[in-house]
């Protein structure tokens, strides 16, 4: 493929943006990234006119994919027609919090911010507020956004900042521990627990993985938070609204948090996030509660337009069939591939996430007959149990350069666009058809 356009504007980002890029992730790849110029359905094409089946859907907010149904372009459009924001309620705002209370079971209130690391950062300042409290439980490898509350690596007898710029005295309320390890969760509240303001949590490691819970684990953090009086807060910026359908992962698991966290889909691709929850709770927000949270783009009448008419769409048509199914065939099929040239290796996802895991064990290829058909879900009768990754120290343990250094390029010379490092999910959106599938597992298959 030629990239020249593509170096080329790199080179003029590298002179006026730090690393070229206005986030990390995008410069994962070496020596450059592509630049998009357009997308269409369930492809993009880059400045120099390459295409691609594009499985990362902007990291996750394009459900629909990039050509949106008649009737929500119609309606994002119309919307942006009548003035970009006026700094003053409108009726779209109040009509998509009642959609999302409708149908999330922990959503009584709602506030809407801008960004999924908005939302983590307004939900953990309302624990603290709403118990009176300070430290916060966090997943080692969970991601809660570009916050000094939950940039913050190690355990949780020595937390530290996983960023320059964050004192070492914020790090210290925050307390790490293994995803899936109850012993640690308890043995933390044992400790600190009427310090504990709340324990936040992704439903899946979706941005570390990607890693299912074990049976049982929501379920006792659950338990435990209330037996200590503290907050369980989910981070659903990446499985509201795709894992689940419209009740998000917690209806999946069966399990209601105090607060939720959103972002991504609930925005239909614009910038959004929100923070949901108990109206007891929600409430400890300005003006009805002492806890400030304000912002000017808060409920912007466009994005609110365009996760409303997103959420619509896929509540009347066969949105949730359509990705989950594609994904299904995407991870059975990528199970087939790994089984037969890479037993090692761990296919993981769920609804329309995948991902295959550059394990470095395996049971052994005699053993895959009986393991998880379409995506690992931490099964103790599966053979591949002892080895797929449990916590995102397992998934770090990985291949990643590999996967990064060698991989992603072949499956980008065969046309193929997949997130930019080995941690982040990928994604089905209802642009995607079956065709892409088939392109995209022998890509795999080549690749592999």
């Amino acid at each position: 493929m030629n990239h020249d356009r593509s170096r080329a504007l790199y080179d003029r980002a590298l002179s006026v943006m730090p690393g070229g890029v206005n986030s990390a992730v995008r410069a994962a790849i070496e020596p450059y990234p592509f630049f998009v110029e357009k997308g269409e359905a369930g492809h993009v094409v880059d400045a120099d006119g390459n295409r691609y089946v594009d499985w990362v859907m902007g990291l996750g907010p394009l459900l629909l994919g990039h050509d949106l149904p008649d009737e929500v372009g119609a309606a994002i459009q119309r919307r942006a027609s009548e003035g970009p924001m006026y700094g003053t309620p409108t009726e779209v705002e109040v009509e998509l919090a009642e959609f999302v209370a409708r149908h999330v079971p922990s959503v009584e209130k709602i506030r809407f911010v801008n960004s999924g690391t908005e939302a983590t950062v307004s939900a953990v300042r309302l624990a603290r507020g709403h118990t009176g409290r300070n430290k916060i439980v966090v997943m080692q490898g969970g991601y809660h956004g570009a916050q000094e509350s939950t940039l913050v690596e190690g355990d949780a007898d020595h937390p530290r900042p996983s960023s320059a710029g964050i004192p070492q005295s914020f790090a210290e309320h925050t307390l790490p521990v293994p995803f899936n390890d109850e012993a640690a969760i308890r043995e933390v509240f044992e400790a600190h627990g009427d310090e504990i303001a709340c324990v936040l949590v992704e439903p899946i490691l979706a941005n570390y993985g990607i890693v299912h819970p074990e049976e049982g684990y929501h379920e006792f953090l659950r338990e435990i938070t209330e037996e200590y009086g503290s907050l369980l807060v989910f981070d659903e910026v990446i499985t509201g609204f795709r894992v689940g359908g419209l009740g998000c992962a917690q209806s999946e698991f069966g399990v209601t948090p105090d607060l939720t966290t959103f972002g991504k889909i609930v925005g239909g691709g614009f910038p959004v996030g929100a923070i949901g929850g108990r109206a007891e709770i929600i409430e400890g927000f300005a003006p009805a509660g002492d806890v400030f949270q304000a912002g000017t783009f808060s409920g912007h009448p466009v994005t609110m337009a365009a996760g409303l008419e997103t959420l619509r769409f896929a509540a009347e048509n066969d949105v949730y069939d359509h990705v989950d199914g594609l994904g299904e065939r995407l991870r059975a099929g990528l199970t087939d591939i790994a089984a037969d040239q890479a037993p090692e290796y761990t296919v993981a996802g769920t609804a329309s996430m995948f991902k295959l895991i550059f394990t470095r064990e395996g049971p052994g290829r005699d053993a895959l007959e009986e393991q998880c058909s379409a995506g690992c879900r931490q099964e103790p009768t599966c053979p591949r149990y002892d080895f797929c990754p449990k916590n995102a120290g397992d998934v770090k343990a990985a291949e990643t350069d590999r996967w990064r250094r060698i991989f992603w390029g072949e499956m980008e010379d065969r046309g193929i666009f997949l997130s930019q490092n080995q941690f982040e999910s990928q994604f089905v959106s209802y642009g995607h058809t079956e065709a892409d599938v088939e392109e995209t597992l022998e890509a795999y298959k080549e690749a592999l």
